[in-house]
């Protein structure tokens, strides 16, 4: 039994030695070989720094380019020798038109000179990755013995010497250009604004100098001709920006050619007062948008997303106002309970203060009219539009809303019995947009209401209506009907009201 294993043995060596391949095929077919398989590797994902990250969403109408694109883009307004109306309205379009060109945007606005001089130098590490390179500067620029300079904000310059010291050099840029090495750059000057210490510089010249020194495949454009300065604006933008904006995104259009749109626009604005000027080393041919059909689309989508912005900004401040506005009541009520409470009158003797003297509602006498509203001597406030009578003043303290509502019943202004607390409609009928005046609960905020004769001490009277825990109040700071809930007595008021006679 032994000896059949050793036959076999020897019978498969012989095979193996006369027919290899045989023997090779019979293993394949009773043991496939293993198949790994492999994960594809992740892209790797680009880090960035903060600048770009806070500038790096994701945009509808977004058009693809051959190239790498990154733009630095700065806007500078907020001077101490005064304000500019356009540069920041010029980043933030520019920055939103760039993007929508296929440029990786960083976007820096009212930027200090240490600002600026950081992310000049994360821009020229971005460049270094290669591609297109674009940087647009709007704010004050100055040319002193030759050299441009761009002006940070909060800079304070005495003299002409301090320049140097504390504004940013335009040097700096194309030198961050030129170590990056990239193929091709292009520089937008809308600095050429006058010199706001031209009058004290015994050097300065007006506009900005001719930059000669630029990098080989750079393309420099200034707002205006060398030694000229350029139009802040009345609009939005600058005519300048407005027209570059309108022109680099329409589709099919060489570099050139959209700076020679731009001189023909603006020289037909400002009847040749104000011509641009390009210099320019660039060898190949460039298209800010090198697709067809889309440059209206473009203009729309901007167009959306600067209305967007503009109300996100309103609802932000309105947001904020009201922010500070629950920030002085927390103030307020916080100063309060810190405060030693008075002691109080018997309970007698407040509803006597309360009611006080009955005069007879016959005996009131006119002291002040303010258009419909006739005032008494009595203390109350007749409006002979709505023929409601309304108490000249409210409670003048936090209230919440039953104690509000029992105000109003028991008051006795005028001699009259009949007093209640009003609707929301009612106190609505007292608002007007028109008329503003310093509330008397903080000062720092105002109150719209229609007339004087009335004293409405704070931002919200109760009314009548209520919703579960819930009762009416009148804004009368937004002029809203709004809601509080019952137990709330902070710049609450208790306002009577009555039918007129």
């Amino acid at each position: 039994m032994q000896a059949m294993p050793i036959r076999i043995f020897l019978v498969l060596f012989i095979l193996a030695l006369i027919y290899p391949s045989s023997l090779i095929a019979i293993k394949q077919k009773a043991s496939p070989p293993e198949i790994k398989r492999e994960s594809p590797t992740p892209p790797e994902i680009p880090k960035t720094n903060a600048s770009q990250r806070e500038s790096a969403e994701v945009l509808p109408g977004l058009i693809a380019s051959p190239e790498r694109r990154t733009a630095l883009v700065i806007g500078n307004s907020s001077y101490n020798t005064g304000s500019l109306r356009n540069p920041v309205n010029d980043a933030d379009d520019m920055a939103s038109a760039l993007k929508r060109l296929g440029f990786d945007v960083i976007l820096k606005k009212n930027a200090t000179q240490q600002d600026m001089e950081d992310v000049i130098r994360d821009f020229g590490n971005s460049l270094k990755k290669g591609g297109v390179g674009l940087f647009f500067y709007a704010g004050h620029g100055v040319q002193i013995s030759g050299k441009n300079f761009l002006l940070p904000i909060g800079v304070k310059i005495d003299r002409e010497t301090d320049v140097k010291y504390r504004a940013v050099d335009a040097d700096m840029v194309l030198d961050e250009m030129g170590n990056a090495g990239n193929p091709m750059n292009i520089v937008i000057l809308d600095a050429c604004r006058d010199n706001p210490f031209g009058k004290s510089f015994r050097t300065a010249s007006r506009g900005l100098a001719i930059i000669s020194s630029a990098p080989r495949g750079t393309l420099i454009s200034y707002s205006t001709s060398p030694g000229n300065v350029a139009a802040d604006g009345s609009g939005r933008n600058s005519p300048y920006a407005g027209s570059l904006m309108k022109h680099m995104i329409k589709p099919g259009i060489q570099i050139e050619d959209v700076f020679k749109n731009v001189r023909q626009d603006l020289g037909k604005m400002t009847q040749g007062k104000q011509i641009p000027w390009e210099l320019s080393s660039l060898e190949g041919k460039f298209y800010f948008n090198d697709s067809a059909g889309v440059g209206g689309d473009l203009v729309v989508e901007s167009k959306r997303v600067d209305d967007e912005r503009q109300k996100v900004a309103q609802e932000r401040e309105l947001l904020e106002k009201q922010w500070a506005l629950d920030e002085e009541r927390e103030k307020l009520e916080a100063l309060k309970r810190e405060q030693p409470k008075p002691s109080r009158p018997a309970v007698s003797e407040t509803k006597e203060v309360a009611m006080g003297p009955r005069p007879s509602a016959s005996s009131a006498n006119e002291i002040k009219r303010d258009g419909r509203f006739i005032a008494y001597d009595n203390g109350t406030v007749l409006d002979t539009r709505t023929n409601l009578m309304w108490a000249a003043k409210d409670n003048g303290s936090n209230i919440n809303w039953a104690n509000a509502k029992s105000y109003c019943e028991n008051y006795r202004g005028g001699g009259y019995t009949d007093w209640r607390m009003p609707t929301q409609d009612e106190l609505g009928g007292l608002y007007d947009a028109g008329k503003s005046r310093p509330v008397t609960c903080n000062t720092s905020y105002s109150i719209y209401v229609a007339t004087e004769l009335i004293d409405i001490t704070c931002f919200y009277p109760w009314a009548s209506e209520t919703r579960g825990s819930a009762a009416a109040n009148f804004s009368f700071w937004g002029g809203k009907r709004v809601w509080h809930q019952q137990s709330y007595d902070s710049t609450g008021r208790a306002l009577p009201v009555r039918s007129g006679r």
